[in-house]
């Protein structure tokens, strides 16, 4: 009881700190996971280094405008190209305007394989498609990076990452995150789960951190009962964050995933024996599925989705300039 009175009583003061936590919630992606992740296998120290900017910034930086009557004359360019080249120009049309370009992409991906490499540059286009709202420019990112990266939609791609998972401290994080891109494609996503799980709870704070990128990306209703114990239980504040943000926005999840998690969310921040700055998290991720603005009321926020939560009102919250990728 006495923490609870301290928790409704600290709330207006906290305001601020809840504002900056979702400004914070907002500026997190997988690209910057992704990010860090890649620069880790070159020796930095991610935890200190790494900086997160929001979708928005790293998409103007990387992918330049193209004028509408630009897209056919690009596209038949396109068609003259080299595979690597193809693959970035189209990835890059397919932030901007997908419709364009995606069915190129998927119908090219055969003809790719074995012919892409996972260069500077690919890698910050994969990076830009992955903070797109179109979920179908996801998959696209996806797809091209498995290629890139020689991994076949197999048990053979599979067997490769568990090696490297298990065997290769150099590779893991980045291996766990495409083990979840795997197994969302169909490759024995239950293996998948269960290998996410094992890392999930693994000594290594940056292991869990990837494992944790893994589960999202795996994208399945199995994912979410893990990502919301983690966002609850793991020691480390960066590994909570991730759990939160990949709830709310990020990996491959789809929107009705998100909403479905609400009632847990909601159990969460009812459950006083949970840190407040893992409640404002909580709070966070919340404010970003539903669109909703309750701050730390629990009360408020079950009366809300008393009135939402049905299939006629149900409705995906996609904040502008926000993503769920």
């Amino acid at each position: 009881m006495e923490r609870a009175a301290h928790r409704h009583s600290a709330g207006p003061n906290r305001f601020p700190r809840y504002i900056s936590l979702m400004i914070s919630l907002a500026a997190l992606s997988t690209v910057a996971g992704y990010q860090v992740a890649r620069t880790e296998i070159s020796g930095a120290n991610w935890f200190r280094n790494a900086t997160l900017l929001p979708a928005s910034a790293s998409s103007r930086v990387l992918v330049p405008a193209s004028t509408p009557g630009a897209i056919n004359a690009d596209l038949e360019a396109i068609s003259h190209l080299a595979p690597q080249q193809q693959a970035e120009r189209l990835l890059e049309l397919a932030v901007q305007r997908p419709d364009q370009s995606l069915g190129l992409i998927h119908k090219n991906l055969p003809s790719w394989r074995g012919h892409l490499a996972d260069t500077d540059r690919l890698f910050h286009l994969v990076l830009a498609a992955l903070d797109s709202n179109d979920p179908r420019v996801r998959v696209a990112a996806v797809e091209i990076d498995l290629i890139a990266n020689n991994l076949m939609k197999s048990p053979q791609g599979l067997a490769k990452l568990l090696n490297q998972i298990h065997n290769d401290p150099d590779a893991r994080y980045l291996a766990l995150w495409r083990l979840g891109a795997l197994g969302n494609r169909g490759v024995e996503p239950a293996t998948v789960l269960s290998t996410l799980l094992r890392y999930s709870r693994d000594a290594n704070q940056q292991t869990r951190f990837w494992a944790v990128e893994g589960l999202a990306m795996l994208g399945t209703a199995e994912s979410i009962d893990p990502l919301l114990s983690i966002l609850a239980h793991d020691p480390a504040k960066q590994v909570r964050e991730r759990a939160a943000t990949n709830l709310a926005r990020s990996g491959m999840l789809t929107g009705e995933q998100r909403l479905g998690a609400v009632p847990q969310l909601l159990n969460l921040l009812d459950d006083d024996s949970l840190e407040p700055a893992t409640q404002d998290l909580v709070c966070a991720a919340l404010r970003t599925i539903t669109g909703a603005s309750f701050g730390r009321d629990p009360a408020s926020w079950r009366g809300w989705w008393a009135h939402h939560d049905r299939p006629e009102t149900r409705r995906v919250h996609v904040p502008k300039g926000l993503l769920l990728a």
